[in-house]
């Protein structure tokens, strides 16, 4: 049986080996949970930068869709911010978007010693799922947390993930043993603590309550991104 782990925050990456692992980054409010969105709705390709001048710079040598946000907010300069709802949009289908986040990109972007890097958030849980089932290949679940700390959000991804897979990964270590049970307390309403979430509040205070509850339908789409030679593509 193949193991599966969890790392709370990108501060505890260097922890985990990930040679010959799958990671599976989550940032649930919302960059992951942006790109499978976007992926979904016909994105070709997106790009996960590290800073802001970075994505500036590429979106405009390359003619991207920029996106993404810094504490939550849309950058000024930027065509679209962090909601899944700027990512459905007719236009960018088959158009590529380079995107910084707070917390996602930078997840991502750690996680590059791993055999393959998946991208998972609550809108497509049965997909990754599926794909870590049939994969047999030792997993770490990589959180994004908040600007280095753990959120629940994340974290009942994790427990979720778990419980999906359990037939063929078993838990290995405390973070997937908390993330599992915290799940499973929670699993007849995620809502409720989600919204109770200090992420979640920091963000409703942008009037973005709707990109929350959108954020945790469970297995809305079917699409798969994978991060592989720097952008992100989805696995047919």
């Amino acid at each position: 049986m193949n193991q599966v782990e969890v790392c709370l925050t990108p501060e505890l990456i260097h922890q985990f080996n990930l040679s010959n692992k799958i990671v599976v980054a989550v940032d649930i409010f919302r960059a992951t949970s942006c790109m499978v969105t976007g992926m979904a709705h016909g994105v070709k390709a997106i790009y996960p930068v590290a800073t802001v001048e970075e994505c500036l710079e590429k979106g405009t040598k390359e003619g991207m869709i920029t996106a993404g946000e810094r504490g939550g907010q849309k950058l000024e300069e930027f065509t679209i911010g962090n909601s899944p709802y700027e990512y459905m949009q007719d236009e960018f289908k088959n158009q590529s978007i380079v995107v910084t986040t707070t917390n996602g990109t930078r997840t991502i972007l750690a996680s590059l010693a791993a055999d393959q890097i998946l991208i998972g958030a609550f809108l497509n849980l049965r997909a990754v799922a599926n794909h870590l089932v049939s994969s047999r290949k030792d997993v770490v679940i990589h959180c994004a947390g908040w600007k280095g700390t753990v959120n629940i959000e994340d974290t009942l991804f994790a427990g979720a993930l778990i419980e999906e897979i359990m037939a063929t990964h078993k838990i290995t270590g405390d973070p997937a043993l908390m993330a599992h049970q915290l799940y499973k307390a929670n699993s007849h309403d995620l809502m409720t603590i989600s919204k109770e979430s200090s992420h979640a509040k920091r963000l409703s205070t942008f009037g973005i309550g709707k990109d929350i509850e959108f954020c945790m339908n469970q297995s809305l789409y079917s699409v798969l991104p994978e991060f592989k030679e720097g952008k992100l593509q989805a696995i047919m």
